[in-house]
C-alpha cells in the first residue's frame, strides 16, 4: 500500500480555514463539513493519484484529527495540544496574523478547484522555491498565478505599451535593464508580475495596469513569502531592499510607466 503523503500547505490552508470559521474549534468526523473537505482534499491535483489507490488518504477521520491539531496548537488553547507539525504551526501563525487574507486564499483555492481551472494547469518548477517550500498561500495558487503571468499576449502588450511611451524596460523594483547589461541578447526582455495575488484580485480579466515589470530576481522575491507575512508587492519589496542598501531609494524609477499607481508597501 502506498505511503500516505504528509499534509501540504494547500491542504492545511483549507483545513485551517474551516477551523477558523468554526471559531478555532475542531470538527468531529460526522460533521458534513468534514466530509466535504475530505472529498475536496482527495481531489486536489498534487498527489498523483494517491486517493484512487488509498481509501484511507484524507479520510474523514484523518481530516477531523487534523482540525484537532490546528485547533489545539493555537496559542490561546487551554489544555494539552495534540502533536502538530512545523507546517501546522506556520499556517496557524499566518491565520492569526492575517486572517482575512488567508481566508480569501482558501476561497480562491476552492474556486480554482470547483471551476476545474487548477486541473488544466501543469506543474511549474517555480511554484516551490529552492528549499522545497511553497508560498504561504499554497503551491496551487502559486501555480495559477505563474500561469497567468506567463501569458505571452499579456507580456507582449505590456512591453509594447512601455516602448510606445518611450520607457526603457527596467525592473520596477531595482531598475535592472536586461538590454543594458546583456546587450542585444537582453534587448526587449522583462518579466511581468501581478501587483496583487490572485486571491486578492480575484480571477478577473487582467489589465495592463495590474502588471508590474520586474527582473527575474525581484520577480522571484515578490512570489516568496514567509509565515506571518503579507503579500509582498513590488513597492513593498523595494522598501524592504532599501533597509539593507543605503541610497537604494534614490534610483530613478521614471522608466516604470505604472509605478506611480503601484500599491503602497504592505504593512
Amino acid at each position: 500500500m502506498p505511503r500516505i503523503p504528509t499534509w501540504t500547505h494547500d491542504e492545511l490552508l483549507l483545513a485551517c480555514a474551516l477551523v477558523v470559521e468554526n471559531g478555532w474549534s475542531e470538527l468531529r468526523e460526522g460533521d458534513p463539513r468534514v466530509l466535504d473537505l475530505s472529498d475536496l482534499l482527495r481531489s486536489l491535483p498534487i498527489h498523483k493519484g494517491v486517493a484512487q489507490v488509498t481509501p484511507q488518504f484524507r479520510s474523514t477521520g484523518s481530516v477531523s484529527h487534523k482540525t484537532t491539531d490546528l485547533a489545539t496548537n493555537h496559542p490561546a488553547y487551554v489544555g494539552t495540544p495534540t502533536k502538530g507539525g512545523r507546517l501546522d504551526k506556520e499556517v496557524i501563525t499566518a491565520f492569526i496574523t492575517r486572517p482575512s487574507e488567508m481566508l480569501e486564499a482558501a476561497e480562491a483555492l476552492r474556486l480554482g478547484i470547483s471551476t476545474g481551472e487548477l486541473y488544466k494547469i501543469p506543474e511549474d518548477p517555480d511554484e516551490v522555491d529552492s528549499e522545497g517550500n511553497s508560498a504561504i498561500e499554497g503551491r496551487l495558487l502559486a501555480r495559477w498565478a505563474l500561469h497567468r503571468e506567463r501569458d505571452r499576449g499579456l507580456r507582449a502588450s505590456k512591453i509594447a505599451r512601455a516602448v510606445k511611451l518611450g520607457h526603457p524596460l527596467q525592473c520596477e523594483v531595482c531598475t535592472f535593464d536586461f538590454g543594458q547589461f546583456y546587450g542585444p541578447l537582453g534587448q526587449g526582455y522583462i518579466e511581468v508580475h501581478h501587483r496583487l495575488p490572485l486571491h486578492l484580485s480575484g480571477p478577473r480579466e487582467t489589465k495592463l495596469d495590474d502588471l508590474a515589470v520586474l527582473c527575474s530576481n525581484c520577480h522571484r522575491m515578490c512570489h516568496r513569502s514567509r509565515p506571518g507575512e503579507s503579500w509582498r508587492t513590488p513597492a513593498a519589496l523595494r522598501a524592504e531592499i532599501a533597509q539593507f542598501t543605503p541610497g537604494f531609494l534614490t534610483r530613478d524609477l521614471a522608466c516604470t510607466e505604472d509605478h506611480a499607481a503601484a500599491p503602497s508597501p504592505a504593512s
